[in-house]
């Protein structure tokens, strides 16, 4: 019986192998390439044969330059197959990247939204996958044809020469699979901790200046160094392993390019031309095993990132697409509402019902930790709901095709995120920006004056997540940015918390603008400044509802502690 998650595998499997097996081609190409550049690879053994059977007894400077021209054309014609070639597997490597990477990027998407964490682990086995497909790894794969042909011609030379490169080969593969066994464990605990480090060293990073105040700094590197270390010794131990087999191979390689002792038998016919030829045709046979045993290490990773590659983008595939939905019109209902924080069970949203007409405002208040924020994450479809709907004009939020209904919402978030480009590039989203809106926009919110201000205007650079901005002014930023475009849904998780009393004044008279033009508007604050612009209240308290209603009666029961108690 296949379960789910199995069927769920075999079809990222199956999405990942018909990304290989679309450049076959390609690898056609490169195959051919392969095997003229392998006869090619001759031509040093038989100039010098040439050399000692017609040079050296003719005395002829004459024929000598005509070998040596011969060799020189097929040593550029060998240059030139081999680049060929490269080429090849590197276009190759870059469209299996290009059929892949849109899906990948949306998988890590929701991945991210699932999660709450960010993930680049599956571009790094995107990156291991694309590179495997040009590396010398590949080359050596496309080079066997080549050496069973030269296993072949040694074998008619000598049964015992071909006997002996084929115990060679058996010999190269047998020490490929021990370090296999041996370093697999240890390269996945590696890979892990190595993973553990980097994630530790980012959040370390990212609040860099609350651990300078504190003096906490030399406390986290401790410990990210530990980390590190335990990852280098893991490594080391893989690469220990791996260096005295590759060691090991290449020593069987150089004994079976020696054939002397067959030719002081007399049991290679031809004889000292006959055992230079043999010695080389040796050494091919296995030069291509031997590298695959070099690159093992490399062959390992694109084999684990394959897999990897496979659950990922089965586990977190695309939604299905949906048919067009008209514009919102903004009428809000929640029904039952059940939220989990992304990774965890434990319901923090429970059972909450409310509705909204267009063009009403509610403010959301309650004691800290009540689940506010989580309700908007919520609210905004951040948060995939473990029970209940969100609905907007009857449609279920999480079944909205998001870029579809995304100019039509604004969302602040308490934690405001703002990207590396220019403010008229935030407020607009990163979209085609339309000035005259984002002008309007801006003296909606009061930040028209702190423009002016700038050298640069509208296109001044504010650095990654705004850091060259106040918080105020970051504030503002965002606020336009969640009112930019005429949404009819916008949601403002304590919108004012970096605002002073201008700032509180143009939020107001911001929100009563985008009212009367239609816009449904929920607002999570602690301050009452913003109670006069309410429509509804609602009071949440360990993640339920409390009190909700036309603000006034909600502000009455406010008053009434039993009453909100028994709620």
């Amino acid at each position: 019986m296949i379960t789910s998650s199995g069927m769920n595998a075999e079809i990222g499997r199956g999405f990942l192998l018909k990304a290989l097996v679309s450049q076959i081609p390609e690898y056609r190409r490169a195959l051919l390439f392969s095997f003229i550049a392998g006869v090619m690879v001759l031509a040093p053994s038989l100039f010098m044969l040439e050399v000692y059977d017609r040079v050296l007894n003719s005395r002829s400077v004459t024929t000598l330059l005509s070998l040596l021209g011969c060799v020189l054309l097929v040593y550029a014609l060998m240059e030139i197959t081999e680049s060929l070639r490269t080429q090849l597997l590197q276009k190759a490597g870059w469209r299996i990247d290009e059929i892949i990477r849109e899906r990948l990027y949306e998988a890590s998407y929701i991945a991210s939204l699932r999660s709450g964490l960010p993930s680049t682990q599956s571009f790094q086995d995107l990156r291991a996958l694309r590179e495997c497909v040009s590396s010398p790894a590949m080359i050596a794969l496309l080079d066997l044809p080549c050496s069973l042909l030269f296993l072949v011609i040694i074998s008619i030379v000598s049964p015992w020469l071909g006997l002996a490169a084929l115990l060679g080969a058996v010999f190269q593969v047998t020490i490929g699979a021990l370090t296999e066994r041996r370093t697999t464990q240890t390269l996945a605990e590696a890979n892990k901790v190595s993973i553990a480090a980097q994630n530790y060293a980012a959040g370390t990073l990212l609040h860099a200046a609350t651990l300078s105040a504190m003096g906490m700094r030399d406390s986290f590197y401790q410990r990210w160094l530990s980390l590190q270390r335990q990852f280098l010794r893991l490594q080391a131990k893989a690469s220990d392993t791996a260096g005295i087999n590759a060691a090991s191979s290449k020593f069987i390689i150089t004994m079976q390019s020696s054939s002397c002792w067959l030719t002081l038998k007399g049991m290679l016919p031809g004889g000292g031309g006959m055992m230079i030829v043999a010695s080389v045709l040796g050494g091919r046979v296995l030069a291509p095993v031997v590298q695959l045993v070099s690159q093992w290490r490399l062959i390992v990773n694109a084999r684990d990132g394959y897999f990897r590659l496979s659950n990922f983008l089965s586990t977190f595939e695309s939604p299905a697409t949906q048919m067009p939905l008209p514009p919102p019109e903004g009428n809000v209902s929640v029904e039952n509402l059940i939220a989990s924080a992304p990774g965890n069970r434990t319901p923090i949203i429970r059972g909450v019902n409310f509705s909204l007409k267009a063009a009403e405002t509610l403010l959301i208040i309650g004691p800290s930790a009540a689940g506010k924020t989580s309700l908007a994450r919520a609210l905004m479809g951040i948060w995939q709901p473990s029970g209940g709907k969100v609905r907007l004009d009857g449609v279920d939020l999480h079944a909205w095709n998001k870029n579809e209904l995304g100019p039509f919402l604004g969302y602040l978030p308490q934690d405001i995120a703002l990207f590396d480009g220019t403010i008229a590039e935030n407020i607009a989203r990163f979209g085609e920006p339309d000035l005259d809106q984002i002008r309007n926009t801006i003296a909606l919110v009061g930040l028209d004056k702190l423009i002016e201000t700038l050298p640069k205007g509208l296109q001044t650079q504010i650095g990654e997540s705004g850091a060259g901005l106040s918080g105020g002014q970051r504030q503002r930023v965002a606020l336009a940015r969640a009112l930019y475009g005429n949404p009819k849904l916008v949601l403002l998780d304590e919108p004012n918390s970096n605002l002073d009393e201008d700032g509180d004044r143009a939020l107001v008279s911001a929100i009563q603008t985008i009212k009367n033009r239609g816009c449904t508007i929920i607002i999570i604050t602690h301050r009452r400044s913003l109670l006069p612009v309410a429509d509804k209240l609602l009071f949440l308290r360990d993640g339920q509802v409390a009190a909700f209603g036309p603000r006034d009666e909600v502000l009455a029961r406010l008053q009434q502690p039993t009453a909100i108690r028994s709620a």
